[in-house]
């Protein structure tokens, strides 16, 4: 492959992993994606392995009913990706976007490692007080299931 074709190959990939496995939920694709021991690290957050991504994922889906995730600009050097886009959905009836940046480190063809930025504190302004509690509220639900 040559350098022009890998630099698209990586850059394609790491878009395709943001639309397909991120927003859209598409956990069966995560594989095509993702190398098995994939290390997440959204904000303060860490998520290890397939499921890191679908606790990582299922954070945003929790946040947007309807999530979509638009690429906006992208930068490949050597074997990383720099991704920067907007995520936007609604949170019961409003519209909320939230920008953010990922950096993506690809070894033999998959995504080993995503270092994620998102305007957190913006999100929180979008959702307002009210919103911000009922999420809470979602969020604990959502853990209390998952432990049964």
């Amino acid at each position: 492959m040559t350098a022009q074709s890998q630099t698209t190959h990586s850059r394609d990939h790491a878009r395709e992993a943001l639309e397909r496995v991120c927003a859209r939920g598409d956990f069966d694709a995560s594989r095509d994606y993702y190398s098995a021991d994939f290390i997440d690290h959204v904000n303060e957050m860490e998520y290890r392995g397939q499921e890191g991504i679908r606790q990582s994922v299922g954070l945003y889906h929790l946040v947007f009913t309807d999530l979509r995730i638009r690429v906006e600009d992208q930068v490949v050097e050597g074997d990383r990706v720099v991704s920067r886009w907007t995520a936007e959905g609604t949170n019961r009836g409003k519209l909320i976007r939230l920008p953010g940046i990922t950096i993506s480190h690809l070894a033999n063809g998959k995504i080993v490692e995503d270092w994620t930025s998102s305007d957190n504190l913006g999100l929180l302004r979008q959702l307002g007080p009210w919103r911000t509690l009922l999420l809470g509220v979602d969020w604990l639900v959502a853990q209390a299931k998952r432990r049964r």
